[in-house]
């Protein structure tokens, strides 16, 4: 064997082993997630059969992933953070670990209020912000919107979670954005006034208290009722059976409207792969999968709902769009804060 033999088959042997490298490089994506429902596991079993693209997933409270990508900086293995409530996705826009992702799949399934403007994130599925009532003790007419759960006629009989919740931060920004520093410090007095309990715990308890008749209203995320609902326990059951659903402000801007949501970080490695993950999450058969698996409403207009959310009917949402009062948060948190909303 000659000397051009030798080099051009060491060449040709370099190739090879740069092309399986990349090979193994572009059959995966990383993700961070805070979502921490084992449903969302067949999202990317479903994904890696489709395409042959390993997903690779670190779990972590949300906060804690937008720090560790930040202090990794371009080390990080991450591609994608998928995280929950507007109020996350702007941090992880403020702290400038995202960048813009240009995709007309995304755009075309992801309203666009549920996204943001130049595609930092987008939103993979809504969380309606509602009014949960004990049946016995209110009527739908008794309730209109969420300015009216102030007035003094709810005093010592509504629940809700502490004002350091990122879903109350968020409705406190749409309220914001709706009427101004003023009226929502006037309106965050006015809850506080009618509280029946000091805020503890989340969601579930608020639904759970209302039910026991600790009060006679409550705000909750529909999911949580959704998961009662489903649940396979008496108990949970027959506390679902006790309350109802009313969507405030269907006569003005709608429903406050949150979102789980995504995007491709600044120094993702496997860029493309982390595109068409995305792309994925928003298809019908992953929208089914989340609507289904966790008792949310999907982004996608023609996707299936979950019988038990479809139950409660339809409504009309506010179209705020979610890096509004998601950049709200910190100025709706020093309001509620003044308003002695603990």
């Amino acid at each position: 064997m000659n000397f051009f033999t030798r080099g051009t088959l060491a060449a040709t042997f370099g190739a090879v082993l740069l092309g399986t490298a990349f090979a193994a490089q572009a059959a995966e994506v990383n993700v961070y997630s805070s979502r921490h429902y084992d449903t969302d596991k067949a999202l990317y079993q479903n994904f890696t059969q489709q395409t042959g693209i390993k997903v690779n997933i670190i779990e972590g409270k949300d906060d804690e992933l937008i720090e560790r990508i930040r202090t990794e900086s371009g080390n990080s293995p991450a591609d994608i953070l998928i995280t929950v409530d507007a109020g996350r996705l702007w941090r992880a826009q403020n702290a400038e670990i995202l960048q813009p992702t240009k995709s007309q799949v995304l755009e075309q399934a992801v309203p666009a209020h549920l996204r943001e403007p130049s595609g930092l994130w987008f939103g993979l599925t809504k969380r309606a912000r509602v009014i949960i009532y004990n049946k016995a003790a209110v009527k739908p007419a008794d309730l209109s919107t969420y300015e009216d759960l102030a007035d003094p006629k709810w005093k010592g009989r509504l629940l809700i979670r502490s004002s350091t919740n990122v879903y109350n931060q968020s409705l406190a920004g749409a309220i914001l954005a709706a009427h101004g520093e003023k009226k929502t410090e006037e309106w965050a007095r006015g809850i506080v006034a009618n509280l029946a309990r000091a805020p503890q715990g989340g969601d579930t308890d608020q639904i759970k208290a209302v039910a026991a008749g600790e009060g006679d209203i409550a705000i909750s995320n529909t999911y949580y009722l959704g998961r009662l609902v489903g649940s396979s326990k008496a108990d949970d059951k027959a506390i679902a059976e006790k309350v109802g659903v009313f969507f405030p402000n269907q006569n003005d801007r709608g429903t406050h409207v949150n979102i789980s949501g995504a995007g491709v970080l600044k120094n993702a490695p496997n860029r493309e792969n982390a595109v068409k993950f995305l792309e994925y999450l928003v298809s019908p058969e992953a929208q089914k999968i989340f609507a289904e698996g966790n008792y949310e409403y999907p982004v996608l207009k023609q996707a299936e709902l979950s019988p038990v959310i479809a139950s409660w009917g339809s409504f009309k949402e506010d179209e705020l769009n979610a890096s509004v009062f998601g950049k709200n948060n910190e100025e709706a948190l020093k309001i509620m804060d003044r308003a002695g909303w603990k």
